[in-house]
């Protein structure tokens, strides 16, 4: 079995975190089995349409799996840990995780406009644009500058830090 490894990316809504993943996973798709989990805390994403019967199932509270020959799509009512996901998904290289800053991941923080520097404390690098001046901040010596708008620095970045799971 090849190694699995992970990379979680952090920031503030409207950074360009989904952004750089959807880049970076178009990318590695060509040579590895890429899966991404997305967070979602406020709990406002919709997958499934009032009135179709996956929602009606899935208000049910029970654990709903929809399948077509085109695609397969899980929808549980409970919250599940990493482990969970990624047995669930089994067959990967590498996992994108967007969001999750509790999650013992190495971790990229997405910053346009400004940086937030709460976000410091778990973040081993940042992907900054040219919308922001870096010197006007303190980023600590042992967080990598990334530039947001060149996927292959990005790419090198997690060659070299994602972590097996």
């Amino acid at each position: 079995m090849n190694k699995r490894v992970a990379v979680a990316f952090t920031g503030p809504s409207g950074s360009g975190k989904t952004s750089l993943i959807e880049k970076i996973a178009t990318r590695l798709i060509k040579e590895k089995k890429v899966a991404i989990i997305k967070n979602d805390p406020k709990d406002k994403a919709h997958f499934d349409v009032e009135g179709k019967d996956s929602y009606k199932f899935s208000q049910t509270g029970a654990e709903v799996v929809v399948t077509s020959p085109t695609r397969t799509s899980y929808f549980s009512k409970r919250e599940k840990s990493l482990e969970d996901i990624t047995s669930m998904i089994n067959d990967f290289d590498i996992l994108l995780v967007e969001g999750l800053k509790t999650l013992p991941l190495p971790r990229i923080a997405v910053f346009r406009e400004s940086i937030d520097t709460s976000y410091l404390a778990y973040s081993e690098a940042i992907a900054i644009d040219n919308t922001i001046d870096v010197y006007e901040y303190k980023i600590p010596k042992d967080i990598q500058v990334l530039d947001l708008n060149n996927t292959s620095e990005v790419i090198a970045w997690i060659n070299l830090h994602a972590i097996p799971i």
